[in-house]
């Protein structure tokens, strides 16, 4: 190829290239799609977890739904109360009341109230220790504290105690609802962070049954029900169930529960009492 054929090549090239660059150009600003500036602003205001508590893909669906008006100011748990005070700013509007809340690992059974029915080695997950007849403990619907909980906490929020059971550090715990999602069992749940009072199984068999697998699982014999001054524990499918909207924390229930499945703070209460 001659010279002037290579200049010719290169030059058409160079054309070219700048034709394609000002038809991307022009498709680019023809075809923008103009992003709401209380988009950026809200997305701004929360604190990037990007852990779908709030029900929606990220951080950035939380803050397109929000701008859209099909999501709460106060829908993002990570953030609380302060974030829904400034992503409200942002909108116009009121933030409205946020109830702080934890997760609450709603299970005791650890090996000296509850066995095993056989020897577990296998890996150190509760969803595939699950997998095997419903995991290795007697009680089919405890904790097994292999750790699938405390593996996919993005706040460090959860350890297996030395019982070997799940808990929860309350002032880490985010409610970003990432252990309740994945633990087989759902024996996590959210709880208000305020509450003391707490039903501490997850066992949903008939009384006989219970106190076989379990020395301290709940037997569904109604005595918290029929106690409690404020309507606000019944037993519902053979487990005891706190109404938290109702609950005072008066701790009867504690104090009536025959096998101290249902557990709370009586010093806290004490001292307020006190005070």
């Amino acid at each position: 190829m001659d010279t002037n054929s290579l200049i010719l090549a290169g030059t058409s090239l160079g054309v070219m290239g700048l034709v394609f660059g000002a038809a991307l150009a022009f498709a680019s600003k023809k075809f923008a799609v103009e992003v709401d500036p209380r988009v950026i602003a809200v997305r701004d205001a929360v604190p990037g977890a990007n852990c779908g508590a709030c029900g929606y893909p990220g951080c950035d669906g939380f803050a397109s739904a929000v701008v859209r008006g099909v999501a709460p100011v106060n829908g993002c748990p990570v953030g609380g109360a302060p974030v829904a005070t400034m992503v409200a700013q942002i909108m116009g509007l009121e933030a409205g009341t946020t109830v702080k809340k934890v997760a609450k690992v709603k299970c005791e059974g650890h090996d000296e109230n509850c066995g095993n029915r056989f020897d577990y080695d296998g890996f150190d997950s509760c969803v595939a220790a699950n997998m095997l007849n419903g995991g290795p403990k007697k009680c089919l619907y405890g904790c097994m504290g292999l750790g699938s909980c405390v593996q996919i906490c993005p706040f460090d929020a959860l350890i297996i105690n030395d019982k070997g059971l799940a808990e929860v550090d309350p002032e880490k715990c985010t409610a970003c609802n990432k252990c309740v999602e994945i633990c087989p069992k759902a024996v996590i749940s959210l709880v208000p962070y305020e509450q003391l009072t707490i039903v501490a199984c997850n066992n949903k068999d008939k009384g006989p049954q219970v106190k076989k697998n379990c020395s301290v699982a709940c037997i569904a014999c109604g005595i918290c029900e029929r106690n409690c001054p404020h309507d606000a524990i019944h037993v519902v499918n053979n487990l005891a169930e706190i109404d938290y909207d109702k609950c005072t924390n008066c701790m009867i229930c504690v104090e009536k529960c025959p096998t101290k499945a249902i557990q709370g703070n009586l010093e806290l209460r004490t001292v307020e009492v006190t005070v």
